[in-house]
């Protein structure tokens, strides 16, 4: 749906290293391939909200649209080896790199405890889409994100 909004570039594309999603590989894929800049829109769910999040630690963006954004490795293995949770998160840094933050979450994700991604949503001021319903936004129709997308880039909805 968001592929085909006149004058606007919507790129998709698999991401590498998808089980261990590391931000050794991923960052660079975000700069090199994607070519996320200062005009860019980033939308990352899950490990994507995560290297959207410290892609913005260091790189200017337009804006981050996380969806079950979270804080920790959560215990698990393959989080841990991604190193995303290697060191502190510098919240003012994204905050200053990324003038526009949106937050989606779910309360009844089976992954993402609920405290995680409100601390997401209150360390980075985020404009937060709080849901009860949405499990880990595995679905594949999603329009509000489309709607939030769309106001971003003042396209009628």
């Amino acid at each position: 749906m968001m592929t085909k909004i006149p004058g606007f570039q919507c790129l998709a594309k698999n991401m590498p290293d998808p089980i261990t999603a590391r931000e050794s590989i991923w960052l660079p894929f975000m700069e090199t391939e994607l070519h996320c800049d200062e005009e860019t829109i980033i939308i990352g769910h899950s490990s994507g909200a995560i290297a959207a999040m410290r892609y913005a630690e260091t790189h200017r963006v337009c804006a981050i649209v996380l969806v079950s954004a979270y804080t920790s490795d959560l215990g698990d293995d393959n989080e841990r080896a991604s190193g995303y949770f290697s060191r502190p998160w510098q919240w003012e840094k994204i905050k200053a790199n990324c003038p526009h933050i949106v937050q989606f979450g779910s309360t009844d994700d089976p992954f993402l405890p609920w405290k995680e991604q409100q601390e997401v949503a209150n360390r980075l001021e985020a404009k937060l889409y709080r849901f009860t319903d949405r499990g880990h936004f595995q679905n594949t129709e999603f329009h509000e994100l489309v709607s939030v997308v769309k106001s971003m880039l003042k396209v009628p909805g």
